[in-house]
């Protein structure tokens, strides 16, 4: 965790346009470096982790449709 200081309201400021498209260019950059992320095609839909609900897996293919190509599990 960051030490309270550098929390402080005082030290934040709004960044620019320009600075939020370097800052979202550098994250990109050190994130598709991660054995563990993946590229997908868009359009997505992103989703919570369901926790083993039923129901709420059930809402998610009902409100982004059922397909084989959601996952391979989607048939089953």
């Amino acid at each position: 965790h960051a030490p309270a200081d550098l929390l402080a309201p005082s030290l934040c400021k709004q960044l620019n346009e320009n600075q939020v498209c370097t800052l979202c260019e550098k994250a990109k950059e050190i994130l598709s470096k991660e054995s563990n992320v993946q590229e997908v095609r868009c359009p997505i839909t992103v989703c919570r982790d369901v926790h083993s609900q039923f129901y709420d897996l059930m809402k998610f293919f009902r409100i982004g449709g059922k397909s084989e190509t959601i996952c391979s599990w989607a048939t089953m």
